[in-house]
């Protein structure tokens, strides 16, 4: 009896989907905490929350592409 990562990536996903609104609000909390506790960061620390809301988006299939983002190129060979 081993454990099925594949199950458990599924279930940790889903509820990741299920809970992604409340998830952010923890993070603009959690940001507002750090930014209160030191100074000079807040831009790191905003950029940092940026970063977690698009991870987000993606998983719950929401995100939206950045108008200013360029399409990645194919490799050059």
């Amino acid at each position: 009896m081993g454990i099925n990562f594949d199950e458990l990536k599924n279930k940790a996903t889903e509820a990741l989907r299920d809970n992604s609104d409340k998830i952010e609000q923890g993070l603009d909390k959690a940001a507002g905490f750090a930014k209160s506790k030191t100074s000079g960061h807040d831009s790191k620390i905003d950029g940092g929350v940026e970063k977690a809301k698009d991870f987000l988006g993606k998983l719950a299939g929401t995100d939206k592409p950045d108008e200013d983002q360029q399409p990645p190129q194919p490799p050059q060979q």
